[in-house]
Parts: C-alpha cells; sequence; structure tokens
C-alpha cells in the first residue's frame, strides 16, 4: 500500500520549529557578546561596593567624620581641575572592569596539608616497595609522592578517602604477608577508626586503597521482596551484588543491596552456621530467620542458651516446638532425623510411581539450633547423646528433603563443632569484632576489608560457598519482650509474627516435649 504524504502544515513544522529555535540561541549569544563588557563592569561596580561597605562597616564610629570630610574634599578637588569628572568616571570604569575579571583561582592539585599527608605516605611505604639493587626505583627516600599516586582523593576531615598506588614489580604481592604489612601501615597512616578495602591488581602492579561507608544499621524487621526459597541475611555494598531490595527505614524508603542466601532442593548451600562473639548479633539474625521462614515453611528451634530469646515464637502458626532444655532438644531433633527419612522414601516413591513429590514433603522444614555446645556439654554430664549427631541426617539429606539446618555458636566454643556441621555448613557468616584470621578460620577466606575496633550489633562478614566475603548487616529484630526494645522495633517484630495456633499455657513443658513436633506434623 503507498504511502500518503502528510499535509505540508504537519511536515514543515518541525524544521520551523528547528530554525526558530537556532535563530533565538543566535540571538541570545550575539546579545551575550555584546553585552559582555557591561555585565563585566555592572559586576566589578556590585564588588567594589560590596568592599567600600565592609570598609565602612570596619571604620570606627570616632573616625567617620573625618573620612566623609576627606571624601568631600577629594570630590571637590576632582570637581574643580579641568576634566576632573571625565578621568574619574574613567578610573572607576577601569577599576570596575578589572575588579570584574577577577575570579577565584582553581585549585588544580591537592592542597599544602594533603601534600605534607601524601608524601608522609610515600616515606612510609619506601622500606616495602624499594630493594638497594633497583637502578631506578618508584620509591626512594627523598623522592616526589606523584610518581606512584597516580590517583587521591580526601573526605572533609583532610584524611585520604581513595589512593591508587603504583608499586615496583618485585614486590611480592601474591604473599599473603607482605599484603598485610601493607594494608595494615596505610590503614594506620591514613587514619584509624575506619574500614578499608585494597584492591590489589597484581597483573597491573597497583593498588588501590578506598575507605568504604558504614553500612546501614537502621533497616529493621520487615517484608523483603524477595522469591520462595530466598532468605535475606542482611545487606552489603552497593557494588557486592547486582541486586537491590526495597526496604523502610524509619520514615525513609530507598532501595538496599541484599545479602540473599538460596536454600532448597537447588541450593549450593543449603545449610548455615553463625559464629560470633556474645553480642554481636547471632540471635537476632536467627530470629530474623525464623521470621521469613515462617511465610512458607514449618520451623522448629532448640534453643542451647536457655534466656528465653525466642519466646516469642512460642504457640505460633508453623513453629513445631521451641525447646530450651536438653530432653526437648534431643526429642526433637530425633522427629527432625526421623521426618528427614520420612521425606526422602516418600518422595523417593512418588518418583518411581512416575508421581509428583507429596506436598507435605515439599514444604520447607526448618532446624535451628542456637548455641549448640551448651546442649553438648549437659550431653555429656548426662551419659546422653551429642544433639549435633542427631543433625547428621538432615545435613547429609536435607536438601533432597527440603530440610535446612541454622547453627550458631560463639567463637570460644567454635572446637566443640562437630564435623557433620562443619562440612555440610557451607553458607556462613562471623558477626562482631573479629581478627582477619578468626574470620578466615570460619569462612574459609580472609576479608577484603580492614575490620575496626568496634562495631555495631549485627555487623560482620557473609560467604556464600565459594563465593566473595561480603560485608553485612544484620536487620534489626530484637526480642519484642525485652523491656530494653524500643517500641517501634518491638511492633515491627510483632507485626510480623504469625498468629497463635494454640494457647501459651497449653505449651508442652520442656519435660515433654517430643509430642509437639510430632502432634503439629500429624
Amino acid at each position: 500500500m503507498a504511502r500518503r504524504p502528510l499535509p505540508r502544515i504537519l511536515s514543515s513544522s518541525s524544521a520551523s520549529v528547528a530554525r526558530s529555535r537556532e535563530l533565538a540561541r543566535t540571538a541570545a549569544d550575539s546579545a551575550t557578546d555584546v553585552l559582555h563588557p557591561l555585565i563585566t563592569i555592572s559586576r566589578g561596580l556590585r564588588k567594589l561596593a560590596a568592599a567600600g561597605r565592609a570598609r565602612w562597616s570596619a571604620t570606627p564610629k570616632d573616625k567617620r567624620g573625618p573620612a566623609l570630610f576627606l571624601a568631600g574634599a577629594v570630590v571637590l578637588v576632582v570637581a574643580l581641575i579641568p576634566y576632573g569628572p571625565l578621568l574619574a568616571l574613567i578610573t572607576v570604569m577601569a577599576a570596575a572592569a578589572w575588579k570584574g575579571h577577577e575570579r577565584a583561582p582553581v585549585q588544580t592539585g591537592p592542597a599544602p596539608e594533603q601534600t605534607e599527608r601524601l608524601q608522609s605516605l610515600y616515606e612510609a611505604l619506601v622500606p616495602y616497595f624499594s630493594v638497594p639493587e633497583d637502578p631506578d626505583p618508584l620509591f626512594a627516600h627523598g623522592g616526589e609522592w606523584d610518581t606512584s599516586f597516580s590517583e587521591y582523593a580526601f573526605d572533609d576531615s583532610g584524611r585520604p578517602s581513595r589512593l591508587l598506588i603504583r608499586y615496583p614489580a618485585y614486590f611480592p604481592d601474591g604473599e599473603a604477608p607482605s599484603r598485610a604489612r601493607i594494608e595494615q601501615l596505610l590503614s594506620a597512616k591514613s587514619g584509624r577508626g575506619r574500614e578499608y578495602r585494597f584492591d590489589w591488581d597484581e597483573e597491573g602492579n597497583q593498588l588501590v586503597m578506598t575507605v568504604l561507608d558504614a553500612l546501614p544499621t537502621t533497616i529493621a524487621a520487615q517484608r523483603f521482596v524477595t522469591a520462595p526459597g530466598e532468605t535475606v541475611l542482611g545487606f552489603t555494598d552497593a557494588d557486592a551484588v547486582p541486586r537491590t531490595v526495597p526496604v523502610q527505614a524509619g520514615d525513609d524508603a530507598y532501595d538496599a543491596t541484599p545479602v540473599i542466601w538460596r536454600t532448597g532442593p537447588r541450593s549450593t548451600e543449603p545449610h548455615l552456621l553463625v559464629v560470633g562473639q556474645p553480642g554481636s548479633g547471632t540471635t537476632t539474625l536467627l530470629r530474623s530467620i525464623v521470621l521469613q521462614a515462617l511465610q512458607d515453611g514449618d520451623v522448629l528451634i532448640a534453643e542451647g542458651t536457655g534466656t528465653g530469646e525466642y519466646a516469642c515464637f512460642t504457640g505460633r502458626t508453623g513453629v513445631l516446638a521451641v525447646e530450651c532444655g536438653l530432653s526437648g532438644a534431643l526429642a526433637g531433633l530425633e522427629w527432625a532425623a526421623a521426618e528427614t527419612e520420612r521425606r526422602l522414601v516418600s518422595a523417593n516413591r512418588a518418583r518411581q510411581a512416575g508421581q509428583p513429590t507429596p506436598d507435605d514433603t515439599r514444604r520447607p522444614l526448618w532446624i535451628v539450633l542456637d548455641r549448640p555446645s551448651v546442649f553438648g556439654h549437659l550431653a555429656a554430664a548426662d551419659g546422653r547423646t551429642d544433639p549435633q549427631q542427631l543433625l547428621q541426617v538432615p545435613l547429609r539429606h536435607g536438601r533432597a528433603a527440603n530440610v535446612t539446618v541454622v547453627v550458631a555458636e560463639q567463637f570460644d566454643t567454635w572446637d566443640t563443632l562437630s564435623e557433620s556441621v562443619r562440612a555440610h555448613t557451607r553458607a556462613r557468616a562471623v558477626l562482631g569484632p573479629a581478627v582477619p584470621e578468626e574470620v578466615a578460620c570460619v569462612l574459609g577466606a580472609p576479608p577484603h576489608t580492614t575490620p575496626t575496633p568496634g562495631v555495631p550489633p549485627g555487623r560482620g562478614y557473609a560467604r556464600l560457598g565459594a563465593g566473595q566475603v561480603m560485608r553485612l548487616q544484620v536487620p534489626v529484630t530484637p526480642d519484642p519482650y525485652d523491656d530494653a526494645t524500643g517500641e517501634a522495633h518491638r511492633q515491627a517484630v510483632l507485626e510480623l509474627l504469625p498468629e497463635r495456633c494454640v494457647p501459651v499455657d497449653e505449651q508442652l513443658s520442656d519435660e515433654q516435649p517430643s509430642q509437639d513436633p510430632v502432634s503439629a506434623e500429624g
């Protein structure tokens, strides 16, 4: 079909608009060129007037009379001499034109105090980045810092916030002790109390030091936008993962970068291990995980501390049991092991018959064990089975049975964890203050940042399988029954809790805990 031409008024309108814009732009440029001297003189007159007002304000009151008399005498003399007013006008216009052309000098390099700081860093690195055999060293005593520091930036306090360092090729940047010495020196010379990230480019012989901003600590427990099988452990740096989720932090709403842990049959890290110091936020992380798991799964909680940190989950829909005693924990974990085996058998039979797996095997089952070392000590004193031994079946076959195990322990009892727990918990988190050696012992790799002396609760590192070590800040999920909890955080947790299915006064005691998960399953 042949195209009909547009009407002339429509086809020519865009061209006329373009010509009109071009004419207006040309007229504006011409007016600016013509009026540029007038604009310059006007700017100069404003500056001269401002300088005169400032000078008059700074003049003492007892000297203002003589100053006015002297100014009047000068004006009278200028008015009486031949061509005096014309010469005065020319002089004022020339001064205004000169003053109007003045511009603030643009600083093209670092300030003197910044230069001194860069030179100090350069001199401190000389013993590490130089050898006597080098005929043309990059680092030498008395040398210039700009030959090695190609990029730099400073914060408002005058301390370096970013630095790109070129170092010689013979420096052993592949050895961890050598790199650690450089990182420790730079973090000490650049300012303590901040967290630094060091990116080593071994191929290009370059080191980038960056000061990291503190992770947000105002994100409280809430419904996160995630897919089934995804759990938000916390939040990390913006460039760590290519994903964001909308969050609400007080009255502010923005997109934050989450650390997503994926569980289920297709997960490569189906179980989680959390290690930290007392008060570091391990229990807070477990509470946050339980709140997210209860959206579409069942949870069995065993608390070794016995302080009632999980009392808010008692009697809630989806919570099979909350055990604080040894007997209850053993009974609950025995049931969990039997339930894992039952799910495996049921799913296997369904697959052999060419049928989909039953619904009761597809609903996620979470086993949350806080401080198993306490249960192990009590079991050894009483001659009973260590609860960690009962975790072998859920840990080994939990991925196929849709069973997830979450274990939290402290650094001082880290060595009491069984080999099964250490071998099958490939998703790990370290919370609280810890030296790089402790972080590397738990996560299998050292952190890429320098730890700070004091960290807020819930602050640490996370590593999922063989991935990179990421900074982590756990959402604020306190115990709503604690008197020290703020009202806003208390309400945030209470709103996420499921409804009660059993009254609290009808809950089984710790002496008969094994009937709770069994009855819930039945």
